[in-house]
């Protein structure tokens, strides 16, 4: 048994992810389809406006097969840790034969070009200096990449076009065994915060669930999945509300040592002490980012600091994380397909299936100061879990200890 992977976040679902899944599955001529979703964080470092659960629940009803989360290690990260966590969790499953992912320039020829050129002596120099002048990766990559290659710039400035050059490293460095399948993506603009057809924006969709304008979305999303969103919100089970951790980020960085908030991922060059000081004056999130934010710190990378800050995620475990990769396969949702898939992945996986976190982790293990690698990383999607429930709408929604007793969704 063959299967065609996506890496995605669904937040939400919507009709354009519904036809790359369909073409996904045309394109490679695999019939089982499975997803290795973000959690509960986005790599934006944000809140998911609607559970893992949900979430993977719509991914199912609109033709995964099985849905497997992400760590939130490797989520709640830029696109070259995104991409690799995803594409080596679905390389140890033993049954993946193709990755397909979306591009606003899916043409596999040139972004292979550009992958390959990533490898190149110069240009990773020119990105280390890039970097160190305060670019973001992004543009230090797309500067470095255009000093020694001629490829349209456009091509270098395309969110999912980044993303996809990403996946094709880690793919050449991970798993060169998966093929990659590149599919167009499908008029609306990563960034577009209108909804002017069925296919829309995630963004556009997310700003409308989030002024409660529903009947905005029916159009963009699939029917059943829209059945599941009226639920939730029916429920107060969502959206969630990022404003809701604010008082909770800014009482971590007023409480934090220093030298603690050194340790947190993609903190440097004193960044802590600004952070620290900035806590004192800022009422909310949106004024810290602005009082902190600067070329080097873009609001993404800084959200993401946050979402670490939280965690209590450091430097030092999450170099150790990204050297063993994602360690098990934690299951959110599947159909009968997915239950087929299950069975074989049993005989072929490298890393265990997880379907019951108490087989490896409780609340109360979770504090304890021996915990192994696997574990460790466990843990960390838990409390993304018990932190993130907070900013939904009411109880119960809002109590903790989810991922101990939410079992995952057979979708029939």
């Amino acid at each position: 048994m063959r299967a065609v992977g996506i890496i995605a976040e669904y937040n939400p679902f919507h009709n354009g992810h519904q036809l790359q899944i369909n073409e996904a599955k045309k394109s490679s001529d695999c019939s089982h389809a499975i997803c290795v979703m973000s959690g509960n964080f986005m790599q934006r470092g944000e809140p998911a406006i609607f559970d893992k659960w949900k979430r993977a629940e719509m991914a199912v009803t609109g033709g995964a097969d099985l849905v497997l989360e992400l760590p939130v290690v490797f989520a709640v990260r830029s696109a070259q840790y995104f991409a690799q966590g995803g594409v080596r969790l679905l390389n140890a499953l033993g049954v993946v034969g193709h990755l397909s992912f979306g591009a606003e320039h899916p043409d596999l020829e040139i972004l292979q070009k550009i992958a390959e050129a990533t490898e190149n002596k110069e240009v990773i120099e020119a990105l280390q200096l890039n970097l160190q002048n305060g670019q973001t990766y992004a543009a230090a990559l797309s500067n470095a990449i255009l000093s020694i290659q001629t490829v349209p710039k456009e091509i270098l400035t395309s969110p999912n076009n980044i993303l996809a050059i990403e996946y094709l490293r880690s793919i050449r460095k991970f798993a060169p065994t998966i093929i990659p399948i590149a599919i167009k993506r499908q008029h609306a603009n990563y960034h577009d915060i209108n909804i002017t057809g069925s296919i829309a924006s995630a963004t556009a969709i997310r700003r409308s669930l989030v002024e409660r304008q529903n009947d905005d979305i029916s159009r963009t999303v699939p029917p059943e999945v829209y059945s599941i969103i009226q639920e939730i919100t029916k429920n107060q089970r969502g959206p969630s509300e990022a404003g809701k951790l604010d008082n909770i980020i800014l009482a971590k960085l007023r409480t934090t040592k220093a030298s603690e908030l050194e340790k947190i991922p993609d903190v440097s060059e004193g960044l802590h002490n600004k952070m620290m000081s900035s806590a004192l004056e800022a009422g909310n999130t949106t004024e810290l980012l602005a009082l902190i934010k600067s070329r080097r710190y873009t609001g993404t990378r800084l959200r993401r600091i946050l979402i670490h800050l939280l965690l209590g995620t450091s430097q030092a475990e999450i170099v150790h994380f990204d050297k063993q990769g994602p360690l098990y396969a934690r299951v959110l949702a599947f159909n009968k397909k997915g239950r087929e898939l299950l069975g074989e992945i049993n005989k072929t996986s490298s890393i265990p299936l997880v379907t019951k976190t108490t087989h490896y982790l409780n609340s109360r293990s979770r504090n304890n100061h021996d915990l192994d690698t696997l574990q460790k990383m466990l843990s960390y999607d838990t409390l993304a879990t018990d932190i993130y429930t907070l900013s939904l709408p009411a109880a119960p929604w809002t109590y903790g200890g989810l991922d101990f007793r939410h079992s995952p969704i057979y979708h029939p």
